[in-house]
């Protein structure tokens, strides 16, 4: 294990998350002649906040965001502002003593065994493939192992999640199709988090391999059209795929209020729907910086953790949540 001074965690407390937006913070920072990084800054997610975690792995979104972007050839500047955050996290994990990357699931064992936390890079925003199939080559050559298929727009993957009823029931349009056979045959994960309803059921109809719904709840619990249905959550667990739990407040209650019993309320009723096969983590930590919640560092979900236990979870479900499911899931 590192030789560095970490604040003590749980020894029985190992977690995988699936979704965090820390690399756009650092990349949108050096844009601002800010100078961060993973090992320490002033965002939620850093080496001393996962070492407090127990984190074994963190998925790393390279999310784009395209309202920055305007004009004919914004998926193309969309494309090329993800391969700068892919530099970005590259150049992190080369000069860090804590971190390496994963590719899959046995990497992440083999460097938690030797004391370090896995690095999995994601894309979040399908669109920037612009059509283009071979750029999930690319992608997957570059060590990219997760995309998230949309985030709040239409692209040529498919249909957001919408307050629109129509919207919402459209589903994949031909080149998604292609996408998810695509990935199926690559081996990268699948991520249905910000779909439509409609996207939803097409993927797990074409997908032949379990996905993910990487930082998504359960709308029983709160209804906005981010969060997946019983029905979705049922889907989830029969087909072996796995649902990351949100942190971000208004998906967490209409108010964005959110507290320790609130999410609570959302793991149980997401593992009584999905079973606790089905259930992970996705904390959306540097994705939101609206509503409250308890939790505002990576390292403070040690405190939930012993919240649930208080409730009564059991230690081996617990772990299922932490980090045995999507360690799992990840080939």
């Amino acid at each position: 294990m590192n030789s560095r001074k970490y604040e003590k965690r749980d020894e029985n407390m190992q977690m995988i998350d699936m979704h965090c937006d820390t690399v756009w913070g650092l990349t949108e920072k050096e844009k601002a002649g800010i100078s961060e990084s993973l090992t320490e800054n002033t965002l939620a997610v850093d080496v001393k906040g996962m070492r407090k975690a127990g984190s074994m792995a963190q998925f790393f979104a390279c999310f784009i965001y395209m309202k920055m972007f305007e004009g004919e050839k914004r998926w193309e500047e969309g494309f090329q502002y993800a391969k700068r955050m892919l530099k970005r996290l590259k150049k992190e994990i080369m000069q860090s003593t804590d971190m390496e990357f994963a590719y899959r699931t046995e990497d992440v064992r083999k460097n938690f065994a030797g004391g370090k936390i896995s690095a999995v890079m994601t894309i979040e925003e399908g669109g920037i493939l612009d059509n283009r199939i071979e750029r999930l080559d690319e992608f997957y050559k570059e060590g990219v192992r997760l995309v998230t298929l949309l985030w709040n727009e239409e692209n040529c993957i498919g249909y957001p999640n919408s307050k629109d009823v129509t919207l919402m029931q459209k589903g994949l349009k031909p080149f998604g199709i292609e996408c998810i056979r695509k990935m199926n045959e690559l081996g990268m994960l699948i991520d249905v988090s910000h779909m439509s309803d409609g996207g939803f059921w097409d993927v797990v109809r074409y997908s032949s391999k379990p996905f993910v719904a990487s930082h998504s709840n359960a709308r029983a619990i709160c209804a906005h059209p981010r969060n997946l249905s019983d029905k979705m959550l049922k889907a989830i667990g029969e087909s072996g795929s796995v649902a990351g739990m949100n942190l971000y407040p208004y998906f967490v209650n209409k108010e964005g209020v959110s507290t320790y019993e609130a999410l609570a309320r959302h793991v149980l009723h997401m593992v009584d729907k999905a079973g606790i096969e089905g259930v992970a983590i996705g904390t959306d930590l540097d994705g939101f910086d609206e509503g409250e919640t308890p939790i505002m560092k990576i390292g403070d979900m040690t405190e939930f953790y012993r919240y649930l236990q208080k409730k009564g979870m059991r230690e081996s479900d617990l772990r299922k949540i932490w980090y045995e499911n999507a360690l799992r899931v990840l080939l």
